[in-house]
């Protein structure tokens, strides 16, 4: 099977080529007979990754040793589902991982059947070509995975142990279809400047692939959270780490395009900028996924170093320089279809968000490549922690929570300033209750209490939206409340998906302000027979435990917990160490509720006393992070859930129903 898969790896870089050609040629001449010829090179190439990708999953589930790749990250006694899942756990495996979501992405898009996509698809195939053959030059040079072992070995080096986690298998695959989807929507940006024909049809049709892959965005980056906090042990969820903060760039500069497409679809403005954000996410993609492999940076993430960064870095500089180039050379059709009337409207507090959600997106960029700058200039490294993440880009997020609250009550084009005082005055009214009440009950930081405030204030106008929606709704079709609310997401998917995402994101902001802002932090010696107070929890020791597994030997520490006097059960926080390892890796337990989370870790332990050094954290609200992210997705399926096709009968319903959706 080795074989097989180094041989599909090199067929693919000989039908690359050729497929770009006719691409470029169907584009030139319109002839069909050119397009029909890239469409099945685009579905032989995705077949030839798809056999490579087969083949190196064989090798790794079979423990084929032979081979470098499948030495350096399987052994036998490895689970079949983490061995597959090394098949992205290294450089090459990862690379190959990119490279057949890509091609299948590139298939898909070619043989898409998009009345409007016609004109665009020649360019578009090239473009994804183009970034196929990248990826494919890496995979047969630099980093091949099927590559031969120098040595003959009979057992593997195994997993990282950190990687066998459920949350860490899943998250890297996510991440990755977000990152390589957002090269469709770039594609499309570009085939729509070389043909100069800039309005909002490519946004259009590039709108699905767009929210999809910032979705699958979303949720990689929340199942990296999830896995930080229960597989690193430190107690913690986000720590501005650089590969971390290049997963949240794009997603950044990505929600700024979902909003600003939507102004240049109704209003035809705002054409530059979209075809520069899009430009700049998948520049982002790039980075991070350069960040991963370069090893400029240290990274819990990072796996490997080398000269493929420098390739990386070539590859990016060649997109930027082409992006460029093309942008420039359009710009006269890049204008503005009508000026900004007001900056009382809809389309300004877009513009004011995209502008916030950017300036976010370069001081992270900017703290994050800080350290690579300074050791240039000065030769010595100046690493930026996270007090500057947060001082700078907390003030900058509350503003973009206060804008999620504005911008749903602004009309298109101009408002008037009488109605938007007259719906803002019962969510300023509902903040200000709840942060004096907050103060009142002890809560003096700034930043929780704007954050609660601000959350408030969003969720008040938010679900003001729905109850005016409903009852006007009622109104004119004499539905009950259920009914109503039910079909305004039938109606209009995409603006109550989107609030429905807001409220998602609002819960974020909870959980984040509620475990950042009151969290408890406690170390404890204990002795067997102690009782600890943390809190409203009863800790009392029992002693330490051991027990081994076929790859592990595990020592526990034993407590009984109780909280306010009731009975909740018993944990075990946990070493391990994998038997292929070097370092134990630390289980923590967590006792979790809706209201916070008592988290325990086995920190060491004094030999042949059985005393043990605990750490004991209590996270209010964070639960708030996982739920608004899960709402966050059901809202964005929402959104992309395809809508029925209106019969043309039904003219004067539609009408009548664009009363309520605004």
């Amino acid at each position: 099977m080795g074989d097989i898969g180094h041989w599909a790896l090199i067929f693919a870089i000989i039908v690359i080529p050729y497929a770009i050609f006719a691409n470029v040629a169907a584009a030139k001449t319109g002839s069909h007979k050119w397009f029909r010829s890239a469409k099945y090179a685009a579905a032989v190439l995705a077949g030839l990754t798809t056999l490579a990708s087969a083949s190196l999953v064989y090798l790794l589930v079979t423990s084929n040793f032979d081979y470098q790749y499948v030495a350096q990250y399987s052994s036998t006694d490895l689970p079949v589902f983490y061995k597959v899942s090394a098949f992205w756990g290294g450089n090459a495996g990862s690379l190959l991982l990119w490279l057949w979501i890509l091609s299948l992405y590139t298939m898909f898009v070619a043989w898409s059947t998009h009345r409007e996509s016609r004109l665009y698809l020649p360019w578009v195939s090239a473009i994804l070509l183009v970034i196929n053959l990248f990826f494919a030059f890496l995979l047969n040079s630099i980093a091949q995975p099927f590559a031969l072992n120098p040595e003959q070995v009979s057992e593997g080096n195994g997993l990282n142990s950190l990687l066998q986690n459920p949350g860490m298998a899943v998250h890297p695959v996510t991440l990755y279809l977000g990152y390589i989807g957002f090269s469709v929507p770039f594609a499309y940006a570009m085939a729509a400047l070389i043909l100069k024909k800039v309005d909002a049809t490519w946004l259009k049709i590039t709108r699905r692939w767009t929210l999809l892959s910032w979705l699958f965005l979303s949720i990689g980056i929340l199942y990296g959270a999830q896995w930080a906090y229960v597989e690193l042990g430190w107690g913690g969820y986000w720590a501005w780490d650089p590969v971390e903060n290049a997963s949240f760039l794009p997603w950044l500069t990505a929600t700024a395009f979902l909003h600003s497409m939507m102004v240049q679809e109704k209003k035809g403005m705002l054409k530059k900028w979209n075809v520069s954000l899009v430009t700049i996410t998948f520049l982002l993609t790039l980075f991070g996924t350069f960040l991963t492999r370069s090893g400029v940076l240290w990274s819990v993430h990072s796996f490997a170093n080398g000269p493929i960064g420098s390739y990386f870095l070539g590859f990016i500089g060649l997109i930027l320089v082409g992006a460029l180039y093309l942008i420039m050379t359009r710009a006269s059709v890049l204008k503005a279809d009508a000026p900004f009337e007001s900056a009382v409207s809809k389309e300004s507090s877009f513009l004011f968000n995209n502008l916030l959600l950017v300036g976010a997106a370069f001081t992270i960029f900017w703290g994050t490549i800080y350290p690579v700058i300074s050791e240039t200039v000065t030769g010595s490294k100046v690493m930026v922690g996270a007090p500057y993440f947060n001082r700078v880009n907390v003030p900058i997020f509350l503003a973009i929570v206060i804008m999620m609250g504005i911008g749903p009550i602004l009309a298109w084009k101009k408002s008037s300033l009488k109605l938007v005082r007259k719906n803002l005055t019962l969510p300023v009214f509902a903040a200000l209750i709840v942060a004096l009440a907050l103060f009142i009950s002890g809560v003096r930081g700034w930043m929780a209490l704007s954050a609660f405030a601000s959350s408030v204030f969003v969720f008040v106008i938010i679900t003001t939206e729905f109850f005016r929606a409903v009852e006007a709704r009622k109104k004119v079709t004499g539905e009950n409340a259920l009914r109503s609310f039910y079909m305004l997401f039938v109606k209009n998917r995409q603006r109550y998906g989107g609030y429905v995402a807001h409220l998602g994101v609002i819960l974020i902001v909870m959980g984040f302000t509620g475990a950042g802002a009151f969290s408890v932090d406690t170390q404890y010696n204990v002795t067997e027979g102690e009782v600890v107070m943390v809190g409203d929890y009863s800790l009392m020791y029992r002693g330490l435990g051991e027990y081994s597994t076929e790859m592990t030997n595990v020592i526990y520490g034993e407590f009984l917990v109780e909280e306010d006097g009731e009975y909740l059960g018993v944990i075990r926080p946990e070493k391990v160490t994998y038997l292929n390892g070097n370092q134990p890796t630390t289980e923590v337990s967590v006792v979790s509720s809706i209201e916070e989370d008592l988290f325990v870790i086995l920190n060491g332990w004094v030999p042949d006393s059985g005393n043990s050094v605990i750490q004991v954290k209590i996270f209010p609200l964070i639960s708030g992070i996982w739920y608004g992210g899960y709402v966050l997705i059901l809202g964005t399926l929402i959104s992309l859930w395809p809508e029925k096709r209106r019969p043309r009968k039904a003219t004067m319903s539609v009408r009548r129903e664009m009363v309520y959706d605004g």
